[in-house]
């Protein structure tokens, strides 16, 4: 595909990160990995919401391996003070998760993938960066008159 990006430059909406094929994604994985998404936003809306006592989590994205055997989530946690705690409530709650996920995917998927969760730290890397470039002085070009 011409038009490739990786998937931290993609836009988002309903704080789910709009995905794009990358050149070593097959169309299956693709589709896996999205239906993977869905389902484990379900089952954290419905099944685990409760733990992570008022924090606000979102998962940005699924990535799955070739084989379809592991699937790498990424997190968003708000407020970033508590993605410490949400994320050993999460991996405490890893097995549940699997299991929950595989009750949800179980007659379109011959395997459940193991899962790793990782903290998707995008938006707090785009807000230093533009702090950053918000701070930054940079004198105005004024011309200089050549006579």
């Amino acid at each position: 595909m011409a038009n490739c990006t990786t998937k931290y430059d993609l836009p988002v909406l309903y704080s789910v990160r709009l995905i794009t094929f990358t050149p070593m994604e097959t169309q299956r994985q693709h589709k896996f990995s999205r239906q993977i998404l869905k389902d484990l936003a379900d089952i954290f809306q419905r099944h685990i919401q409760d733990s992570f006592k008022g924090a606000f989590v979102t998962i940005t994205d699924v990535t799955i391996s070739p084989d379809l055997s592991i699937a790498n989530v990424y997190v968003s946690v708000f407020p970033v003070a508590q993605s410490d705690t949400v994320m050993q409530i999460i991996e405490q709650h890893t097995k549940r998760i699997r299991g929950l996920l595989g009750n949800a995917i179980g007659k379109q998927a011959r395997i459940v993938p193991a899962l790793r969760f990782f903290l998707d730290t995008t938006e707090e890397r785009a807000a230093h960066m533009d702090k950053l470039l918000d701070n930054l002085d940079i004198p105005k070009n004024e011309e200089d008159p050549e006579d």
